[in-house]
């Protein structure tokens, strides 16, 4: 696994100017961009979709890290791999049986794959399926809206799939999304997660490039 990234979530971006969002998170030194995709159906919320995230393509050159947080994901995998999606996770929610085939379909469009679980699922369901990831997603929120606040819970949680991880022998990197602060970035990290979802954490600083740089380096 690499070192720790910092991948803003763009749901908590000004929508309306998105083009300058991006060169302000680009600047802040962010290493990845988090975008949220949004069915109103998987989870009660609505965000974007495919045409959002090939615009974004067009105006950065950070890896655009794409949630599908959407039913029957593998019906859009290779039009989000089209639009310039580096990773694209799914939730096991979503695709329970047909997981490990949905993130095949991933890697074979040319991007990575990544297994997504919700606070109350057992990371046990992530076993068979490591081999067919580059990532791991950690949800500390149930997802649909951010701002949340973290489930302290899901601590442990990461813990265990660090476990998995290392046993497994495989480079996997393990994402954390939902709750994130600087008072909690460090516990996330020391329990094994090598990537750090921050929304309203960084869109709401007055220096966005200092709170990329303290949530970093927290902890270390």
């Amino acid at each position: 696994m690499s070192e720790i990234q910092i991948a803003p979530s763009v749901l908590s971006a000004d929508f309306s100017a998105m083009g300058e969002e991006i060169i302000s998170l680009e600047q802040s030194g962010a290493d990845l961009l988090h975008c949220d995709v949004m069915d109103g159906v998987f989870v009660p919320n609505i965000t974007f979709g495919i045409k959002m995230v090939a615009d974004m393509y067009k105006r950065t050159s950070l890896p655009l890290d794409c949630h599908l947080m959407i039913v029957e994901p593998q019906k859009y995998v290779a039009e989000f791999a089209k639009a310039g999606a580096t990773y694209i996770t799914v939730h096991y929610e979503a695709c329970r049986e047909n997981l490990k085939e949905i993130l095949r379909l991933i890697r074979s469009c040319g991007c990575k794959a990544g297994a997504v679980i919700n606070p109350d699922t057992p990371t046990s369901v992530l076993q068979e399926v490591l081999p067919d990831c580059d990532m791991v997603l950690l949800m500390s929120v149930f997802p649909g809206f951010g701002g949340q606040k973290y489930i302290q819970s899901v601590t442990e949680k990461i813990k265990e799939v660090k476990r998995m991880v290392e046993q497994s022998g495989l480079p996997i990197d393990i994402e954390v999304d939902g709750g994130i602060t600087l008072d909690n970035v460090a516990e996330v990290k020391a329990a094994g997660a090598n990537i750090i979802v921050a929304g309203s954490t960084v869109f709401s600083a007055e220096n966005r490039g200092k709170v990329i740089a303290e949530l970093r380096s927290k902890g270390l």
